[in-house]
């Protein structure tokens, strides 16, 4: 493989790693064992990636052990770490296609050495193994896995990509079609799942795993006795028949309903499953390289990478929040209301902040089964294994009730969790304020009442913060923190240091009705149900963003949200701005004759409108195509994100699309929303000008 410069200098900031190779004696092996490490010179906090000059850098190390003439070959990582794949920062760097054609094709002619190695090749997976490092991986013969490796998966899907140094061909043919769709797509489209080493071994990736605390030794142990002859190495028989044909009609559905054509590359994974089918590795690589040079091409990838960047290194450096050393101690929380969402949170700061957590209520029936919840989700973690008798507990020790606000005289961060009225709001945090101490930070979990009008009638209104969280809050990473006008920096700043200790990313939110993620679903929503009330078809309606590849339609996220939610949310917004968010009388009686559904299922289980919905809802007569539905609502998508962009409600674009993502599970090929409103024209169609710099989440010409 040619070494020279100009290939190397494709990714000018790629941290390079490394492979180093040693011949290692090995005990009744009959010759020396070429263990080549890859290592990047970091640790376990910056695993190691293949770039140009990482895959020069392999290519020399093998160079090297063939040279040898060892009688087996084996590549391992750094302490941790396999490999996490290709160095995905020097992607926006390409803009010419023959460039990303020659990164597709050397991966191929570097892991495909050590495939078609007359010398038996191992690979001994000590740490994660993601993307192109199981790719590595799978090159190898034969495999071995420590068995506290956590991180084995191919995360490409979820980027909006695929396997192609090898993985849509190796894979399948290694374990099987069915469980080749579930590590490639089904598990990537499903938030990133990853495999740990015994379900990876259980499934076949695998040919063995090993403890720990010796792996490299037994791994080595291992490799000798299979050169010997004196372990075998079974693998299943592939059936290139009907299962494959099930696998592919199930990978064709699980692409259509996570992805509705949106992500090229996701549908192009399934075509290349199912050409390995023949099981040609020339015949399939050569497919995978030209697929993967078109779709490094391509704007949904550049997005994907935009959106990974974001989650990756702005969601933990937060923009605009004050310096940290500004923060206060908490060592006692607070939570008002003791309701489902109240629960929740209660749990989640007991064992995020493991301080003493106290609920109150109006009434103590209503404190007992609040706390009662929290004791029985923490039962729930102990039954899945997650926590230990120890940790039941103590937790449940940390959390308890009280109908006493003088119980939070010395709670440092109280949180409420009331009924989402702004009276309410404002008597809670007045009555909290005759016990807690000035400096005690008063957090309010509204979805989109004013901070500093709910602050405005207490004494301490600097200590009066946002903190929004997601449902279910466990899982939706996503903690918008809201500035009032007199919110001072030590609040914030208290803030941000408990947002991180809860493992949630964090957003700074200027004080605007409803925030980010509230506001601007309210007002695409609002623009789908206006489609209805004036008569298209709610099946036509909700099938309108589709080709966006969102988590859920419009009536489905209605649903989620809560209707009675969704319409207060609605009211909040036409009051601040009645031009741009119009009031459904459809949707009033919806929720005042208690519906909670679109839909329903007839006798044969198919979908339909409920048919009290279709009475009580009067339409117009004149319905939308599905076209015309999308184009209304993302022209109201763009001229809303300008707008809050325009009154500073957060500081750049990049914050709307991280607030997306982790808030809304909008998938990373639309890059949150900027990006795709950018590229599908709509932008300047409605604002004159793009969110972003060409070149930024899209292909820079060049």
């Amino acid at each position: 493989m040619s070494t020279d410069t100009d290939f190397t200098a494709l990714f000018p900031d790629e941290v390079v790693t490394n492979a180093h190779t040693r011949l290692v004696d090995a005990p009744g092996l009959g010759g020396k064992l070429a263990l080549v490490t890859i290592d990047n010179g970091h640790d376990h906090t910056k695993p190691s990636t293949f770039g140009p000059g990482g895959l020069v850098a392999l290519d020399r190390a093998l160079d090297e052990a063939f040279a040898a003439e060892p009688a087996a070959i084996a590549v391992t990582g750094k302490p941790f770490v396999f490999a996490v794949g290709a160095d995905l920062s020097g992607i926006g760097h390409l803009t010419k296609r023959e460039h990303a054609h020659r990164i597709a094709q050397t991966g191929h002619d570097v892991f495909r050495r050590l495939t078609e190695s007359s010398i038996p090749t191992f690979a001994f997976v000590n740490g994660a193994a993601l993307g192109g490092g199981l790719e590595l991986a799978l090159s190898c013969h034969y495999r071995t896995v420590s068995d506290n490796v956590g991180a084995i998966a191919f995360p490409e899907c979820f980027l909006g990509l695929f396997p192609g140094w090898g993985g849509t061909q190796l894979l399948p043919n290694l374990i099987g079609a069915d469980q080749a769709v579930t590590v490639i797509l089904e598990n990537a489209l499903n938030q990133n799942k990853m495999l740990k080493s015994g379900k990876a071994t259980e499934m076949g990736i695998f040919d063995v795993e090993l403890e720990s605390p010796d792996f490299l030794e037994e791994s080595v142990r291992w490799a000798t006795r299979v050169v010997n002859g004196q372990q075998s190495v079974r693998r299943p028989e592939i059936d290139r028949g009907r299962a494959w044909d099930e696998a592919i009609h199930r990978a064709r559905q699980l692409v259509a309903s996570k992805t509705h054509g949106a992500s090229p590359a996701v549908d192009k994974a399934v075509e290349l499953i199912e050409l390995a089918r023949n099981n040609d590795l020339d015949e399939g690589y050569a497919a995978e390289t030209e697929a993967l040079a078109d779709a490094l091409m391509s704007d949904e990838l550049r997005a994907g990478l935009y959106a990974f960047d974001l989650t990756q290194k702005r969601a933990k450096k937060p923009a605009g929040a004050p310096d940290k050393s500004l923060a206060r101690d908490v060592n006692k929380v607070g939570v008002v209301g003791a309701g489902l969402m109240a629960g929740q949170l209660a749990l989640l700061f007991a064992r995020r902040l493991e301080v003493p957590v106290v609920l109150t209520d109006i009434d103590q029936e209503r404190i007992d089964k609040g706390v009662a919840y929290v004791h029985g989700e923490i039962d729930k973690l102990a039954e899945k294994g997650r926590l230990s008798q120890d940790g039941v507990n103590r937790l449940k020790g940390l959390v308890t009730g009280s109908l006493d606000k003088a119980t939070f005289a010395d709670a440092d961060f109280v949180i409420e969790a009331v009924f989402e009225e702004m009276s309410v709001k404002q008597q809670v945090f007045g009555e909290l304020e005759q016990h807690v101490s000035p400096e005690t930070v008063l957090a309010t979990n509204t979805s989109s009442l004013s901070i500093s009008e709910m602050a405005s009638t207490l004494s301490h209104p600097e200590r009066v913060v946002g903190f929004h969280f997601f449902n279910p809050v466990a899982v939706l990473p996503l903690l918008e923190i809201v500035r009032g006008k007199g919110t001072d920096d030590a609040t914030l700043a208290t803030a941000f240091a408990v947002g991180k200790k809860l493992k949630k990313s964090c957003v700074l939110v200027a004080d605007a009705p409803a925030f980010v993620v509230n506001r601007l679903l309210t007002r695409f929503l609002g623009e789908v149900i206006a489609s209805v009330d004036e008569g298209t078809p709610f099946e036509v309606a909700d099938r309108a963003l589709d080709p966006l590849g969102l988590p859920m339609s419009p009536m489905v996220l209605l649903q989620l949200v809560g209707p009675a939610i969704a319409q207060h949310v609605n009211e909040t917004m036409h009051a601040a701005y009645p031009d741009r968010f119009g009031i459904s009388e459809n949707l009033q009686r919806f929720v005042e004759a208690g519906k909670t559904a679109v839909w329903t299922t007839d006798e044969a289980g198919n979908q339909i409108v409920d048919p009290e919905v279709a009475e009580l809802w009067k339409q117009g007569d004149a319905p939308l195509s599905e076209e015309q539905v999308r184009d209304r609502a993302l022209r109201a998508l763009a001229e809303e994100a300008r707008i809050m962009l325009d009154e500073n409600v957060v500081l750049e674009a990049a914050d709307l699309d991280l607030c997306m993502i982790l808030g809304a599970g909008w998938p990373f090929w639309l890059g949150g929303i900027t990006p795709y409103l950018d590229r599908s024209g709509y932008s300047e169609l409605v604002n004159g000008r793009r969110f972003l710099e060409p070149g930024v989440a899209s292909v820079a010409t060049g």
